[in-house]
Formats: structure tokens, sequence, C-alpha cells
């Protein structure tokens, strides 16, 4: 088939959980025999070659984020209206696009750019949010419209994807007609991937991620400072950066922590793949997580994470309590504080039955699996049109 993938970032030019996700789904369609393009937005100097990929940029803008980690509208409305006009000019092109509901915006450009055509379409699913979870992040009035967007974009999914029990049953109550696909997981195994099983000493826990309202990273000083009181020598690195990196810091001063925890920025891959797996664990107090791909990325080189539980985290899905982490029941700092304590302290029984998580999960749970039950789904709907 003749397949185009809509999403407005493209690994590597942009990074993240999603860029990533297209670009392995981009991959594997190839590999099972299909065309590919992938439709998205200017991110490069140099034009794109990936093999056996074709890139179209529909849209120019470089930026997605105001200086808060918020999506702007402008940049999604562009990229909408540059899909609609390259669909409309393509309408005999491609026999099946998948497009990320991620704006939701771009679902309806692309339903109502190929009205009339047999061209199948398939909505996945990063996240599906709440209506008063749309308006604290966008706002009264922009989070209301946003929020029926969504609950439309669900009512015109004709085949939808999804990658958490959460998100599906979101999903349904947003209206959705079919039954969604919940996909195996999202784990991409490169290779063979040498554990590290053993503890080290003093014991360092990191975070990675963005610096947003979101991740909630200014809640680790606390929790470590309540950590330290049963593990004196327990350090910690938060590696990245963000608009919430100014109250890390002070909260870091505030408790006077600058000697404990290192906050190095973004660092090159190699040097986060060893803080990662020289970590006794991997904290991530998250509210929202649409998956929680960093999970696996640490089980597999035998480093537990410790989550918070929150309404709109699914990566807790993941996570079995004492098996590869620990779920703390808030951010509070004598909760997450404690949750890090029984991670740390379980030691190299742990790392190992994380690890043996992994092996398991991912024999089945991965981005392959996932890619080839989307695409079956797209080949039946292509096949009844």
């Amino acid at each position: 088939m003749r397949i185009a993938i809509a999403y407005d970032s493209l690994f590597p030019w942009s990074k993240g959980g999603g860029e990533r996700q297209y670009r392995r789904f981009a991959e594997e369609f190839v590999a099972a025999g299909h065309d590919v393009t992938y439709l998205t937005r200017l991110q490069w100097d140099e034009p794109p070659s990936i093999e056996g990929i074709e890139v179209v940029a529909v849209s120019t803008d470089r930026e997605l984020y105001d200086a808060n980690g918020v999506r702007t509208l402008g940049p999604a409305l562009r990229y909408a209206q540059g899909l609609v006009k390259h669909l409309r000019a393509n309408r005999n092109r491609y026999d099946a696009v998948l497009v990320a509901a991620l704006p939701t915006t771009n679902v309806l450009a692309v339903r109502a750019a190929l009205v009339g055509t047999k061209t199948a379409v398939g909505v996945d699913w990063l996240e599906v949010w709440r209506p008063d979870q749309w308006r604290t992040y966008s706002g009264p009035l922009v989070g209301t419209v946003a929020s029926v967007l969504q609950w439309t974009a669900a009512k015109l999914s004709p085949v939808a994807s999804c990658h958490s029990r959460m998100n599906a049953a979101r999903l349904k109550a947003s209206g959705l007609r079919s039954q969604p696909l919940v996909s195996p997981g999202l784990i991409d195994p490169q290779g063979d991937i040498e554990p590290n099983l053993s503890t080290t000493t003093p014991p360092n826990v990191v975070y990675v991620g963005r610096h947003i309202p979101d991740k909630r990273v200014e809640a680790l000083p606390a929790a470590i400072a309540h950590a330290r009181k049963q593990i004196p020598d327990l350090t910690a690195t938060i590696f990245g950066e963000g608009a919430a990196r100014a109250a890390v810091e002070a909260e870091i001063n505030r408790l006077g922590l600058r000697d404990v925890i290192r906050t190095p920025g973004f660092v090159s891959q190699e040097e986060l793949d060893q803080g990662i797996r020289t970590a006794a664990a991997l904290v991530n107090p998250s509210q929202r997580e649409g998956y929680g791909l960093v999970v696996v990325e640490a089980a597999a080189v035998g480093t537990p994470v410790v989550l918070a539980n929150a309404e709109d985290n699914a990566s807790v899905e993941l996570v079995e309590n004492g098996v590869n982490g620990q779920v703390a029941a808030s951010v509070a700092p004598a909760e997450l504080g404690e949750a890090i304590v029984t991670v740390v302290n379980a030691g190299e029984p742990l790392r190992k039955s994380t690890h043996d998580w992994y092996m398991r999960v991912s024999r089945t749970n991965t981005i392959q699996a996932a890619a080839r039950q989307i695409l079956d789904r797209l080949v039946q709907a292509a096949a009844l049109r």
C-alpha cells in the first residue's frame, strides 16, 4: 500500500517519545513492503534522507512550544492547514493515512481533506485528556475548545489506536464508535544490551526529561532530603532543562542540597546512558504520561524506577511494585521519599528482577508488534473501502 504518516515532528530532528514512535512506525511499514510518506513540518537545514521513507514538510514553524513548555495554537493550525493542502492535492495518492491525534486538529484536517476518497484513516492517540486537564493546560477558552475538538476527533476516528488502558477507556468515554486497539507496548529492543546488576556506592538516583509543570521535577529535592534521613550518602542527578528549571534550583538551594543534587542540564547521549545505567533508581514524579517509555529504557539496563501515582499517569501501568520499581501514592516528600528508600535499599535483587521483567516483556510488548497490529487494521480498513 501507499501509506502516509502525519505527525508534526520527526526524529532525530525533534526528540521525544512520539517522535521516535512514529519514525519507528514508518520504518516498520517500509519493512513490511509498503511505500511510506512522512508528512511533517520543516525542522532541518538540509533535507533529510531516510532509506525507504519520503519526508514531506507541509508547514514551516520551527518551534511548537512557548517558554513554559506549552504547545501554541499557531503552529498546530498551520500544520493542519498544510495537511489539508497536501492531501487535497494528492487525493488519490494514498491508500491509508495514519495521523497522530496530537494535536486533534490533525485528525479534523485529514478527515476533511479526504472526504469522498477511498483512503483508509487510522488515528493514533498518544494521550487522551480530561476536559479540566485541557482547561488547566491551555486556559478556560482555548482549553474548552480543545476538549470539544478532542471529542469530535474521537467521533471521527474510524480506526483508533492507543498505548495504555487508561487512554483506551478515555477514548470510549469520548464517544469513539469502534473498539480501540490497545498496543502491546512501545519497547524498542536495540540488540543485546548489557545490564548493570551491581549497585554503585554512594547510591545516586536520576531524573531524565524536560523541566515543565506536568513533570513536577521541583518535587524531587524535598523527596531526596527525606530519603537522606535513612540513606545519608544518597545523591541525585537531575538531567534536562525547561521552564521549571529555576523552581528546581530554588528548591535545591532552599534545602541546602547544592552538594548533593547535580543539575547538568542536557548532556550527551553517552553521559545520559551512563547516568541511567549506574543509577540506584530512575525517579519520575510526572503527573502526565501517555505510556512511559522511560520505565522500560531504565529496566533494560537493570535500573528500577520510582513513579508517583496521578490521575493522568499511564506509566504506572508498567510498574509492578517490588518487581521493577515502586509507585508512590503522591509527590509529597514523605511518600515519594519513602518509595526512593524502598527501591534503593532493595539493591541487587531488585535490579535483577527489574531486568528479568524487561527481558520478559521485551519479547512481546514491542513497538514492532504495535506497528504491525496498526498496519493490519489499516490493511483491513483499506480492503473494505
